[in-house]
């Protein structure tokens, strides 16, 4: 009798470990997809889901823009009404196509005119003037290679010593400043994370910065991104030049 029961306990046991094998096994390989296809289809999800709020915003604006007798124009198997409400990312191009005409209309003297004339208006409307005018100084920034504003991208130890933080080179102390502080100091813009248009503007003696190889919009990027976008080190030993190109006293 206890042998018998012996037997079956071990025929139990081993069912039920075989079974949970097969759900472990059947586990273990759903997680190792989900491993492989989220960083696959995440992004592309993400890409249709942005096409497709603009497309929701734009397609709306481009059929009133187009005369009723175009848009019934027959193009054999469809019109040209169906051909925008049927074909994704239409808006998106659109869009693409109507922001490369508006830059071409800034190069030339009436469009610049234009241009100053809606920022003065949008600079009068409180609100607007505090969300455009510092998303405008961003840009400019940021964008203009040819811009001194900032030279280079730098560590110096900030808010004490032994934490480095991420700041832009600005230029050499002058005037009242470099008298007050007497030695070699430099600015530097230390800028908020994730908002990089507001920050401290502080004084470094010039050799307690490090320089680094990284672009200021690379140094833009790793600041927006709170450090998770981070460009590829062009220096083994991670210090980058020790020589920047600032104006003399």
């Amino acid at each position: 009798m206890t042998s018998k029961k012996l037997e079956s306990d071990k025929s139990e046991h081993a069912e039920k470990k075989h079974t949970g094998g097969f759900f472990g096994w059947l586990r273990a390989r759903f997680i190792a997809g989900l491993v492989i296809a989220t960083p696959i289809v995440v992004p592309i999800l993400l890409i249709v889901w942005i096409v497709s709020i603009i497309d929701e915003r734009i397609k709306p604006i481009l059929r009133s823009a187009i005369p009723q007798n175009v848009r019934n124009l027959d193009l054999g198997f469809f019109t040209v009404d169906n051909l925008i409400g049927y074909t994704p990312g239409i808006g998106v191009l659109f869009a693409v196509i109507a922001l490369t005409l508006l830059g071409a209309l800034a190069a030339n003297l009436l469009g610049r005119t234009l241009i100053r004339t809606s920022e003065r208006v949008v600079e009068a409307v409180p609100i607007l003037r505090t969300l455009y005018t510092p998303l405008r100084q961003l840009v400019e920034i940021f964008s203009d290679k040819e811009s001194s504003s900032f030279k280079e991208v730098v560590l110096v130890e900030y808010p004490k010593e032994g934490t480095w933080a991420v700041g832009f080179l600005t230029s050499r102390a002058r005037e009242e400043i470099a008298v007050k502080l007497e030695d070699s100091f430099v600015g530097v813009f230390v800028p908020t994370t994730p908002n990089p248009t507001s920050g401290f503007l502080i004084y470094v003696p010039e050799d307690k910065i490090r320089h680094l190889n990284m672009s200021v919009e690379d140094g833009a990027k790793l600041i927006v991104s709170a450090g998770v976008v981070v460009p590829k080190a062009t220096d083994q030993s991670g210090l980058g030049s020790d020589n920047v190109a600032l104006p003399e006293k």
